[in-house]
Parts: C-alpha cells; structure tokens; sequence
C-alpha cells in the first residue's frame, strides 16, 4: 500500500515502499512472500536500494494491483484498503491477498501445459534485462518467469545477459529472484566474466558479494564485518569471545562437526538457507522493536517469534525452522560459526568422506556444552565489533525471552538442537516436494511388485465404528505452524479423533501384521493420494471429498490390519498419527465447497492444508512399513 508521506520500510522483492502498520503485516508472511528491510537502520548495498526506488518510483505497486485499477473491480465490490481502515483485519486481508495469494496481478489465458507458458515469460525476460525497464521484469518474473531461466537457443540466462549489457539495476532484481552470478553459460563463462569484460567493474565486484551473500550476512550478524572480495577474502570466520568455552570440545561436538562436514551439498545448502532466514528474522526483529518505541503496533498480532512456514517446504523442515528461534545467543553463534567454516572447506574443495545417515548427533553438543554454565545466556557471547548502523546486539539478544514466552506453546520443554537435527535428518531420505515425499521407500519397490500381482481380497476388517484407531475418545490438538496469534493455532475441529484408548480389558500385543500386507495397503494409500494431489494441480476442488473418502477408507483397513492395542510405542505413535490425518483431511476437504450463506472459502489457504494433511498420511503409512518390515525380519 503506498498511501502514506513518510514510508520507512521496503519489501526487495515487490518492489515497493510501505509504513510501519502495512510492515507488521509484511514480516507475518515470510521472506518467501515479502523481503522487509528498514531504509535507515538496517545497511544496504546502494544499487540494491536504488533498484527498489526505481521500481516504486515507476509504479510496481500497480503490478500487484493490477485488476483493482480496472474500473469493472468496482463493479464487482472489490476495493484496496484505505488508510482509515484497521490494520487487523482490514489491511492484513488485503495485504495477504495482495502479496501472498497474488489475488490482483494480471492473469494470462489459461493454456494447457503450463510449463509452455513460464517458458515463454522467461524467454520474454531473458530479453527484456538487456534494457532498463525493470517493472516489465518485474511484471514477467511475477507471472511465473524464471531468474535461472537457460536460454536453449542462447545458450545462457537472464543474468549472463544483463551483465554484458552493464544493467546493474536488472542485475539486482534478478539475484533478488534467486539468479545465480556463479551460473555458466554454454561456453564456461559466469555473468562476472561478462560484466568484467565489459568493463562494468562495480557489478562485476557486487556480483561477486551476491554470489556470497549468504555467508557475508552470517559473518557480518555475529562480528559485523564482510570479506574483502576485491582482495580474494571470500571468509570471515568468527571466533567465540570466551577462549576457555571454545577451546572446551566435547568428543560429542567433534562427532557433532564430522556429521556436519558429511552432510550432502543439498542438505547442507538448506540448513545454511534456513540459518540465513532466522538471521534475517532476529535482525529484523531487532530493528523493530528499537524503531516502535513499544508503541501500539508492538502486540501480540505483530511479533514474530518464529519463522513463518513457507508452504514449498515439508512440514518438517518448516518445524524444524521454527525451532531455531529457540536457540539462545551462544548455541545460534556455534551454529553459524560451524556453517561458515564448513561452507569454506567446502568452497574450496577440501572433500570429506562419510556417511549422510544419522545427522541428529551435529549439533548435539550446542544445548549441553554450557548447561553447567552460571553465565546469562541472553548476552552475547561473541566478539561483536559495531556495525555502521550500531543495531545493539544486546536488543537482539533481550528480545529472546519475549519470543520464549510467546512461543511457550511450541512444545512441552525446552528444544535442543539434537531435535532440530533429528527433524533435518527427515529430509535426508525424502525431497521437499510433496509428490515425492508420497512414494513408498525404493528398498520395497521389488516387493511391491510382486505383491500387487498376487495380491488378494482381504476379509472385511474391523467397521469405522469398531477401530479403536477410528473412534478415539480423547481428543487431539494438532499444530497448524505459522500463522494466527503468537504464531501458534491449534484446530479441534476433530475433536474426539485420532488418540487411541486405552484396553484395560486386553493386554499389549507384540504381534504384527506381515510385511506384505502393510506394503499393499500403504500402495493403495499412496495411489489415492495422489489422485488428490493431481486433482489440487488441476483445480479440481470438487474432487477433494471423494478423494479424501476414499482415502480414510485406505487408512482404516491399514490400521486394522494392526492389533487394537500394540505394544510398541513407535507402533501406537505411527497408527495416532495416520488415522488423526485422514480425519484432518477430511475435514479441510469439506472446507473446499462454498456454503452459503458463508464467505467463499480460502481456496489457497484450503489446498495447502489438504496437502499437509495427505503428506502426514503418507508419512505415517512409510513410517509402519518401515517398522514392520525390520520387525518381521529380526
């Protein structure tokens, strides 16, 4: 929203300037959505500040809004809040539907295949940087055209094309879109090559920092210095301001840092980009609440306590995310001082060998080395050299018990970060997307195969109204990470299902059921599932209620293959959080239809929910073939 005289915030990558109310908005939603940086208090690189006035000065606003300015939206009762409206919920809905669900932009015909489509917008913008009109690019990369686009005629991107024409301000944008300078084109060559030999020095050098952005801002948090790049300095490790605690490394923390270095390039890189978004996130905080003076806007609807969820990743790298607002001073400044080193060896080529399996033990060490420690963990425990904007480290660090507080809810005790580890080990055996998290482990594939040539009609198992796993009596709250108050909501709406009672009349059973059984129907889960996921693809919200029918209907022949009472707890835990996801999955399905006289439902806001749900479903079914499949083999 551009209706005020004074804007003190900036989103990068909208381009636009906004207040300090439509800005509390803004942090909410995630740097996915809105990269928020203050215009005096936080530093910036000059052509990057001079690439957002352009395209503010040049209107990017209208982009967002594009169908508000047609003189039919008035007609159909659709309006931009004003400035008299309240921030919650008037300007948060709009904000919300403006940025994040991109209610307003300007929607091309629709075509059959979509990757037809990005690929022309693409082509269009690979054109387009080699000229100074930045809202066209703008325009173009939000309908879907990609920075990292590789021309196959041209043999090169986007960003290879406006280093050689100089264009340091399209430059900007795309790297703010995710372009890579370090990228080749099909002759070997980077976009620094180009700008270099084209004597465009200065974008050649601040090329040079983007391609390092992320482990210059890393250092620059914890010591407030960056690399010399012009002289080849590339790293700037900090040390630990108390010698005797660094010097203090556990057999466990030497364990913890060799897991680390195994880790893959891949996971590796999303660790380091989740650190780098909680970075962004405390500085932020930081910078506003020194700029509020606990005015006001300084509520519960507008601190962060934790990373926003961003929906393209898994849930539990999302969990895992959050978790990181709980680490203290000291144990963040360990983390990121191990990134920065390891992001070094592995810049410069020193390999290690290992196995990536079980990385829990990484970052074991962080919670434990000072937990006989007197010391006030709230202070900062590394050597901090001022940076020119003197944003306190301290008020960064005074902020935490408020973010504690806030966040009291997350979890029943304090989060290690052996617990962050474990939820990144998750990822290790699965990619985000949520399609591929749905197969069942390739280790089975052979004997899903044979199974489903032999497979046979099972006798009718238990009814709905029979399962214990289906007609719980305790009810169950479950997470909905991200959003509402202190970030935190809980959804009952299933009330009474998805716990299992316990059999006072029956004792545990040890017994399982066969491999090949749990396999078929873990199968047949997966199958429905993705006839789901497609039917979210195409649009087809009418096909979410069958789908999710005949989905529960997979479920609770699954869990009645298992005994009414396991007695293993990882069993028990597995079966709680399988059945408890097809009854979410319901229930968010039946949000899909409109009814009246209800408000038409959030669609985007439904759909990812449903995946959410199908995912924690097809995880749970992986997790009980995986148990039955050891067990039975022992």
């Amino acid at each position: 929203m551009a209706s005020f005289a004074d804007p003190c915030w900036a989103s990068i990558n909208r381009g636009i300037l906004i207040c300090d109310e439509c800005c509390s908005v803004h942090r909410s939603l995630g740097r996915h959505i809105s990269q928020v940086r203050h215009l005096k208090h936080t530093p910036w690189p000059p052509t990057l500040l001079q690439m957002v006035e352009t395209l503010y000065n040049n209107g990017a606003n209208s982009i967002w809004e594009h169908s508000l300015l047609d003189p039919a939206s008035v007609m159909s009762g659709r309006r931009k809040a004003s400035p008299q409206d309240k921030v919650h919920p008037n300007k948060a809905e709009f904000i919300r539907a403006k940025y994040q669900m991109l209610a307003f932009v300007h929607r091309l015909p629709c075509r059959e295949d979509d990757s037809v489509t990005a690929k022309d917008l693409s082509k269009q913008l690979h054109s387009s940087v080699r000229t100074g009109n930045l809202e066209t690019c703008l325009r173009l990369l939000s309908l879907g055209a990609q920075a990292n686009f590789f021309h196959p005629e041209k043999g090169n991107t986007p960003l290879h094309v406006a280093a050689k024409a100089g264009q340091t301000l399209q430059a900007e944008l795309l790297a703010v879109y995710g372009a890579d300078p370090g990228t080749q084109d099909s002759n070997g060559k980077t976009p620094v090559d180009y700008a270099r030999q084209g004597g465009h020095h200065e974008l050649a050098e601040r090329l040079v920092e983007i391609q390092y952005e992320l482990t210059d801002r890393l250092a620059f948090y914890l010591c407030g210095r960056k690399p010399e790049h012009k002289n080849g300095q590339h790293f700037v490790i900090p040390q630990m301001a108390d010698r005797r605690l660094s010097l203090d490394v556990s057999e466990l923390a030497k364990a913890a840092k060799k897991k680390l270095q195994s880790l893959s390039n891949h996971l590796f890189e999303e660790l380091a980009m989740d650190v780098y978004d909680e970075v962004d996130r405390r500085e932020t905080d930081a910078v506003w609440l020194a700029t509020q003076n606990h005015s006001t806007l300084v509520t519960e609807t507008t601190v962060v306590p934790f990373l926003p969820v961003n929906p393209e990743y898994s849930s539990t790298r999302n969990q895992g995310r959050q978790k990181l607002a709980r680490f203290n001073a000291h144990e963040f400044a360990t983390l990121v001082i191990d990134i920065l080193s390891d992001a070094k060896r592995r810049q410069q080529g020193n390999s290690l060998t290992g196995s990536k399996e079980n990385v829990e033990l990484i970052l074991k060490s962080i919670s434990n080395q000072h937990s006989s420690e007197s010391q006030d963990n709230d202070q900062p425990d590394y050597d901090s050299v001022a940076s020119d904007e003197d944003i306190d480290l301290e008020t960064n660090a005074a902020k935490s018990n408020r973010q504690k507080s806030l966040d009291s809810d997350l979890s029943d005790g304090p989060v290690t970060a052996q617990e962050y580890m474990q939820v990144k080990n998750a990822l290790v055996a699965s990619e985000v997307k949520i399609q591929q998290l749905m197969k069942v482990n390739i280790n089975l594939s052979d004997e899903l195969r044979i199974m489903q040539k032999k497979a046979s009609k099972l006798e009718k198992q238990s009814s709905v109204s029979e399962s214990d796993y289906d007609n719980p009596t305790t009810p169950v709250e479950l997470e909905e990470p991200g959003s509402g108050r202190k970030g935190r909501q809980r959804s009952v709406v299933w009330q009474g299902e998805g716990s299992i009672p316990e059999d006072t009349d029956s004792a545990p059973s040890t017994s399982l059921p066969s491999t090949e059984d749990v396999i078929r129907k873990t199968e047949q889960i997966t199958k429905n599932i993705q006839e789901l996921l497609r039917a979210a693809q195409e649009n087809k919200h009418d096909s979410y209620i069958p789908c999710s029918e005949r989905i529960h209907v997979a479920v609770t022949e699954m869990a009645a293959l298992f005994p009414k009472k396991p007695k293993s707890e990882l069993v028990r835990t597995s079966l709680r959080l399988l059945t408890s996801s097809a009854y979410r999955l319901q229930s968010e399905c039946r949000k899909a239809l409109p009814a009246e006289p209800s408000p038409a439902p959030d669609i985007q806001l439904v759909t990812q929910q449903v995946i959410q749900c199908a995912y924690d479903i097809a995880k749970a079914a992986k997790q009980l073939v995986t148990i039955t499949t050891k067990e039975n083999n022992n």
